[in-house]
């Protein structure tokens, strides 16, 4: 594959974000809702219509490209997916996250069903097309991983873990940037293997009821792939890129009065909507020129998908809506919220040789296991230090010389046993010496083939295209020609839409030139009344922020009305059940952990010692169970405190 041209850094790109919207729901029909999405696919527009004031004007958006309820999975992801993988396996990373309220069809949009094949989603058909892109390469090898984790509550998970429900430490570095510290991560070999980590880590996955989605999705979720490839260039020298592809499948935002959440659900509502917000405030902190610090550290979301906004990826985001009327404030707030994530501007570059890539230690590994192996064939391998078995000579024999040694003992063993005037000790010395030989054979013979299985497993371990030269070139240009076209539909696109403006703006020019009073009053009142339409139509946008700024300030102090009841809740039991003196030694011991962002103390470091008589060890159990209970109770407490 030829090199492709690095971007500069002089030259950022926009996140791509585009609009789906879903089809009715069988609900919605028998309630007979009214449909309140209208979409022009051909020019990316949007319009959505107040269902509470017919007169008012729809509210138009435009976005780089929208796709109604008629759109199949296959053209969703040829026009919004595709280009982000084809990039990544050229060494740039790349992301695409689905957003929007609970129910609009995100896990549908991002995973889809298994079954019909054309219902799969943008995951599994960014499997299948990452392997048929390493199939026609030539003289490449590939190194595919995969992990897949959640964020369920504010606490990373590994669905690939043996315990799913371990939380796991975010951590950071300078060369990989933000990174989840033990995340399982899995080398696959093809499509099928993939999907077996996908499903695998599925199961896993919070998932639960609502009033407005059976299989609501309780946690974000983020598929990783890495694909490190290595090529030699025209110098013979051996260059590494490394991709990462982050497939984003988010939890929808959540109104209690809509969802009916209760107790863990209304908390995990809490959590997710939270988190959301931190991630809004990341997008209109990137888009806003006068802000100079970007709060990613609010939220784990948003310190995993720092790259993905205003960093070195390319991004898609796909907005999810619901067509229905009785979801216009929610979906008026994506469409605001994915019309602001269009200028964002990310940097985004080939990852060459960098110092962690995996695929570098697999091809040193593969490089000085064949040399041992070539050594230890052609018996040149280095002396080792004697033994008294013999090895160290046994190892620098080649395998026709181990042949020969081998027929050789056969030979002695047969003159031993028709030796007839051989004394018995010279005879039990001779088959020792003989049994010492073979032994050495055969424990070379072992290890040759152990080495021999571990080149094999390790070279299995990559993936190469099949294709020949020609052929991989010839799908390169054809690769290189599509993304070509794509550019250029999308220019020509922007110019036409710039032609029909122009001719909309000659057009009313002409409508200037009045042969009598009454014409140019007519056409001065039109216009009048086209001014006065965007006057009304900007004082309604007005109140439509307002209004969605008060319900979201209200959710807010919901938030806190509740975590203030349940603050007051634990402080009136570690008042009235916990004796003075206990939780004086809790709040001595006890130290705030940013990353966790709680408090954490030992429970060893406040346990006394005392005499071991019957008496003492049950009065130490009970103090030691006090301390436990002490310190639940308040790390709870502490956590409500800090989010207020």
């Amino acid at each position: 594959m030829a090199p492709v041209p690095l971007t500069s850094k002089k030259d950022p790109e926009c996140v791509k974000v585009v609009v789906r919207c879903r089809p009715m729901s069988r609900k919605e029909v028998e309630d007979q809702r009214i449909r309140i999405v209208e979409m022009d696919t051909k020019t990316g527009e949007v319009w959505l219509k107040n269902p509470e004031d017919t007169r008012e004007q729809p509210k138009p958006f435009t976005f780089d490209q929208v796709y109604d309820h008629a759109t199949d999975q296959q053209f969703l992801f040829e026009t919004t997916a595709r280009p982000i993988v084809d990039s990544v396996v050229q060494g740039y990373n790349g992301t695409v996250f689905a957003y929007g309220q609970t129910g609009t069809g995100k896990t549908h949009t991002m995973e889809g069903l298994w079954e019909p094949a054309e219902m799969r989603g943008i995951i599994p058909r960014s499997f299948c097309h990452i392997f048929e892109s390493i199939e026609v390469t030539h003289d490449q090898n590939f190194l595919v991983r995969a992990s897949y984790l959640e964020i369920y509550n504010e606490e990373v998970r590994d669905l690939l873990s043996k315990d799913p429900k371990n939380k796991l430490e975010l951590k950071e570095d300078v060369e990989r940037g933000v990174y989840v510290k033990d995340l399982t991560s899995y080398v696959v070999k093809g499509v099928t293997e993939m999907e077996n980590v996908l499903l695998a880590g599925k199961k896993n996955r919070s998932v639960g009821a609502t009033l407005m989605n059976q299989d609501s999705s309780r946690s974000h979720s983020i598929f990783t792939i890495i694909i490190e490839s290595s090529a030699t260039h025209a110098d013979g020298s051996k260059h590494i890129r490394a991709g990462k592809l982050n497939l984003v499948d988010l939890a929808g935002s959540e109104r209690q009065s809509k969802t009916g959440a209760t107790g863990e659900r209304l908390k995990e509502a809490t959590k997710i909507n939270l988190s959301l917000s931190a991630l809004g405030n990341v997008i209109s902190a990137l888009v806003d020129s006068k802000t100079s610090h970007v709060p990613y550290r609010d939220s784990k979301l948003t310190r995993l998908l720092q790259d993905s906004l205003g960093g070195n990826t390319k991004t898609v985001m796909v907005a999810n809506l619901g067509p229905a009327d009785y979801n216009y404030d929610e979906t008026l707030s994506t469409l605001r919220y994915a019309n602001r994530a269009k200028n964002i501007k990310n940097k985004p570059r080939i990852n060459e040789d960098p110092k962690d890539a995996m695929l570098r230690e697999f091809q040193e590994e593969i490089l000085r296991l064949k040399s041992l192996l070539e050594a230890q064939q052609s018996g040149e391998a280095p002396a080792a230090p004697q033994s008294s078995h013999g090895s160290s000579a046994v190892r620098q024999m080649s395998n026709h010389q181990l042949d020969e040694v081998k027929s050789k003992l056969q030979q002695q063993k047969d003159e031993l046993a028709r030796a007839e005037n051989m004394r018995q000790e010279e005879r039990d010395k001779a088959e020792a010496e003989i049994r010492r030989k073979e032994e050495a054979l055969a424990k070379e013979k072992r290890e040759r083939e152990r080495l021999a299985t571990q080149l094999k497993a390790m070279e299995e371990k990559l993936v190469s295209g099949h294709a020949d030269e020609e052929m991989a070139k010839k799908k390169e240009q054809e690769l290189a020609q599509a993304q070509v076209e794509l550019e250029e539909r999308r220019r020509e696109q922007e110019r036409l839409n710039k032609q029909l403006r122009e001719k909309e703006e000659i057009s009313a020019a002409a409508e200037e030139k009045f042969s009598s009073i009454q014409e140019e009053c007519a056409a001065k009142t039109k216009k009048l009344k086209k001014l006065w339409t965007r006057y009304e139509q900007a004082k309604q946008e007005v109140k439509d922020i307002e209004r969605e700024f008060l319900q979201e300030k209200e959710e807010l102090l919901e938030t806190i009305r509740e975590q203030d009841r349940q603050l007051k809740l634990l402080n009136l039991i570690v008042n009235n059940f916990v004796p003075p003196e206990e939780r004086q030694k809790v709040e001595r011991r006890a130290a705030w952990d940013e990353e966790g962002k709680e408090y954490r103390a030992s429970t060893t470091s406040l346990l006394p010692c005392w005499s071991v008589d019957g008496k003492s060890r049950w009065r130490r159990r009970a103090r030691r169970e006090r301390a436990r209970s002490v310190l639940s109770l308040l790390s709870q407490a502490q956590r409500g405190q800090a989010r207020l």
